[in-house]
Order: structure tokens, then sequence, then C-alpha cells
């Protein structure tokens, strides 16, 4: 109790320094200074992570040393992620810097940026609220008509962070105008049309990103929207080519990390799990790999080992959708109990986030539709695939209905999540479960078994129910479907000549000459 009353009272005092800084004068940087802005706005296809990075050089003599956060900012120039100990070393250089230079937008701008980063790589809630007072305090000094792309980026990234893909547009493209041949501006648009739906301005998006840059950052984007074309091949080509050129720890275990992901999606749980620890051999941070550690071990039946790795990720990284990876596999081995407690932290971290404005519907939405209020559920995702109609939510909100028992609507949404999207192993099982339940045996047989054959480990809980369901449905019957076939017309009898035929009809009278 004393140590959360002593961090309770340091975020206040944090906070409250932020306020105070925003409330000085206003003063610029000396004319002699240069500005170098270097801008990543890397989104989740390199790790949802922006760092909006502005490197303060002086017009002559060689560059200083790089300490710490010297790293971070060469790190972002790269488009890739620094460490943690560089990024918590960032944050508090620029905030020293603001209490002298509380007129610098540049500063501000790389303050609010590097919270969000720290809030996505910690799920450390209260820093978003930082983040957004820095944002705006730079946007207050430096408008965005006036070419703040630094603070419009961040606003991006935040929103981003925060599941919230309307506003993460409106910041995105506004950046862009701003500055259309910055290619670190772009890998964060290719998150937000993602979590929208909007995959022609995906692939706009990525096909500008490569005329302007390249590199691991480029590649890993363009693996990310080959994965949700379902181009699984062309995805690990790219995500691999990409951890070969990481040059730093925290860029290779990111891309390693990614790599894994490819291979646990493509069940391959041994081949994940050497990436995964591979990861964690680069950047012992990267918590990430440790819950994908996890899901591998889980797999390959170790489940102590992924019992207790998933203890030590949530500890560093206590995420909803990990909470709920942990409390299915705790039911999957008969422990309720143990898995009502994670149920329970799940729905306490959801609400805790939303005070500070991050939006869980979906993962919320799937955690009501199988361990909930169906019907909650479906109300829920119905108002979130509204306002981010992506395929994760399509899919979300077709299983919620199937659930609650709407399996002619359901289908419809469990259809629009596949179209020309991800192989999913999840996405098969539940239109394969939704079209058995509309007696579409075969369609459904299909899809159960597909769902099987892409990752045999998908779920802990679903997995086994989606064996269960292929050995009730049982083989195709021999020759296909009752019917298929149009039935052979009878040959009839032939008759005798002096016989008349018994179906003759009457002779049509012949017509009379004029």
């Amino acid at each position: 109790m004393q140590n959360e009353a002593t961090g309770n009272k340091n975020e206040a005092t944090e906070a409250s320094e932020d306020e105070q800084q925003q409330q000085a004068p206003p003063r610029r940087l000396s004319p002699t200074v240069k500005r170098a802005l270097v801008t990543s706005v890397a989104g989740t296809a390199l790790l949802a992570g922006v760092l909006v990075l502005v490197p303060v050089l002086q017009d002559d003599g060689p560059p200083p040393a790089l300490g710490p956060t010297g790293r971070a900012m060469a790190a972002a120039g790269a488009g890739a992620p620094a460490s943690l100990p560089d990024l918590a070393a960032l944050i508090g250089d620029r905030k020293a810097h603001l209490r002298e230079h509380p007129g610098d937008e540049e500063s501000w701008a790389v303050l609010g940026s590097a919270y969000v980063e720290r809030g996505r790589r910690t799920a450390d809630y209260a820093a978003y609220p930082k983040a957004e007072r820095a944002l705006r305090r730079s946007l207050a000094v430096r408008s965005a008509t006036e070419g703040n792309v630094e603070a419009l980026a961040g606003l991006a990234a935040l929103a981003n962070a925060r599941h919230e893909y309307r506003a993460a547009r409106k910041w995105g493209e506004l950046a862009v105008k701003q500055a259309p041949k910055r290619w670190t501006l772009y890998p964060v648009l290719l998150d937000t049309y993602r979590g929208l739906g909007d995959h022609k301005a995906v692939a706009k998006t990525l096909e500008r990103l490569r005329e302007l840059g390249s590199g691991p950052a480029v590649m890993v984007s363009a693996a990310r929207v080959y994965r949700d074309r379902g181009w699984r091949e062309d995805a690990a080509v790219k995500a691999s080519d990409a951890a070969a050129l990481a040059e730093t720890p925290a860029e290779r275990a990111a891309l390693l990390h990614r790599v894994g992901e490819l291979a646990w999606e493509r069940g391959e749980p041994a081949e994940a799990l050497r990436y995964f620890r591979a990861a964690l051999r680069a950047d012992r941070d990267h918590h990430p790999s440790l819950a994908g550690k996890s899901r591998a071990l889980a797999a390959l039946g170790r489940t102590s080992a992924a019992l207790t790795g998933y203890e030590s990720a949530l500890a560093k990284q206590p995420l909803p959708e990990y909470l709920l990876e942990l409390g299915e596999l705790q039911e999957s081995l008969g422990t309720e109990s143990a898995a009502g407690v994670q149920y329970d932290i799940l729905r306490g971290r959801i609400k805790q986030g939303s005070g500070v404005g991050i939006n869980e519907a979906l993962v919320l939405g799937r955690f009501e539709a199988d361990h909930g209020d169906a019907d909650a559920a479906v109300r829920r995702l119905t108002a979130e695939y509204k306002r981010h109609p992506g395929r994760e939510v399509a899919d979300a909100l077709g299983w919620a209905l199937h659930r609650a028992g709407d399996d002619k609507k359901a289908v419809k949404y469990a259809k629009k999540a596949m179209d020309k999207g991800p192989r999913s192993a999840l996405f098969f099982y539940h239109r394969g479960q939704i079209e058995r339940s509309l007696k579409q045996y075969g369609s459904a047989r299909r899809h159960l078994a597909a769902a099987l054959r892409i990752n045999p480990y998908f779920s802990p809980l679903l997995a086994p129910l989606a064996r269960e369901a292929l050995d009730a449905l049982g083989e195709p019957a021999a020759g296909g479907p009752a019917k298929m076939h149009a039935e052979p017309t009878p040959t009839p009898a032939p008759r005798r000549p002096s016989e008349p035929a018994a179906s003759a009809a009457p002779r049509a009278a012949e017509p009379t000459k004029a």
C-alpha cells in the first residue's frame, strides 16, 4: 500500500509538473540552432510505436556521442523502437529541457510521443493523458496550419494506441498533407486504415510508403499488409528480411517477434517459440514476446511454463488480451476459479483504460460473447463496427450474433471478415460453427477443417470444440449430397408394331389449303 501511495504521489507530481510547464511563458530557441527533424510514426506495423524526435544539432562541429537520449533519437530516425531505458532517459531529458525552454514546441512533441510509446510498451495507462497534454501544448505554441507535423504525428499515434481510428485518420492525414514526402508518417496511417477497414486506402498508402522509403520499417509494414491479404508466404519473407537488417537490440526484438507471430498463425508453435526466445535474448524488455512464448509453450503441452510466462508478461504489460488468453488457458485446464480471477482483472483493466480514453470494445466484446452476456456483446460490437468496420470487429460481431442466436445475420459478418482477408484459424472456426447451426453442413465441414489445418492450436478452448464439431458432422456422404445428380429417365419398353402408343397425343389437324 505504501508503494502504491508513493507511485500515485509521483504520478501526481509529474502531472502537476507538466501543467506548470504549460503555464510558463514561451521562449524560442537560438537562431544558431538547426532543426533536424526526425519523426517516427511506425504504428503497429512495426510495433504500433511512435517517437517524434527532434535532434537539436549545432551548425558546426561533430555530432555528440550517443548516450541514451541520442540512441533513442537515432532509433526514431530509422523508424525503429527505442529501448525502454533509453525511452525513459529521453522523457527525463525533455522534461528538464522544457523547464528551461517552455516555448519549444518540438520538445513538447518529443515528450508527448515518448509518453505514447511508454504507454503502449508497458500498458501504463497514466502515460496517455500526459502525452495528450504535451502534444496539445506543442500545437498551442505552433499550430497545425503553421506546419507542426511533429505534434500531428504524435496525436495520430496516440489515437491509434487508444484504438480511436477515426481520430487517428484526422491527425495522420493532416500530418501527411503538411509533409507528404516524409516516409515515416505513412506506417501509422497503415494501422489507422486497417482499423477502419479501408483496404483501398491501405493499398495506396503502402504503395506511397514504398516509393518514399526502404529498410526494415518499410519491409515490416508490407509484411503486415500481406498478412492481412492472406499472403502468408510473402509476409513471412518480408518480415524475415526486415529482421535480418535490424541494427539495434530493441529493433531486432520487435522484428523477430513479428516473424514469430507469423509462424504461430501458420500453426508452427516450435518455430514460433524459437523466434520469441530470440527476441527476448535481443531485448529482455520486449514483453509481447513473453506472451507469445507462453502461447507457444501451451500449444506444445508445456502448460506449467506457459502459465508462469503469462504471469511474467502480465506483471510487465497487463494488457486485457493477455488476461483473456491466460484465463482461457486456465479454463481449458479445468481451473475455472483461477480463470475467473483473470476475467475479473480484465474487466477492471478495461474500466481503467476507458477512464483515459482507451477503446477496448473489441476485446471486451469477444470476452462477453464467450464468457459473459452475448446480447451485450452484440450491442457493443455493433456500435464499434459502425465506427471502425475492420475485419477483426466484423468477425467478433458475427460470433457474438451467433452466440446470441441470430445465425442468419451472423454469417454475413463472418463472410465480411474473411473476404480477401487473412488466413485466420479463428475466423474459419467462427464461420464453420455458424454455418453448422444453419445446417450448411458442407460449408461448415470445410471451414472447420481449414481452421485446424491453418493452426491446430489456435485456442486452448476452441480448437478442441472444432475437432468435436468435425467428428459430429462426420464424413461427406459417398457420391456427394443426395439429389446432387439428376435421376436418369427410364427407357420405355419397345412396343409391338400393331400396338398403339398409350400416351400418343392426338395428331394435329392438317392445315386447310386455301
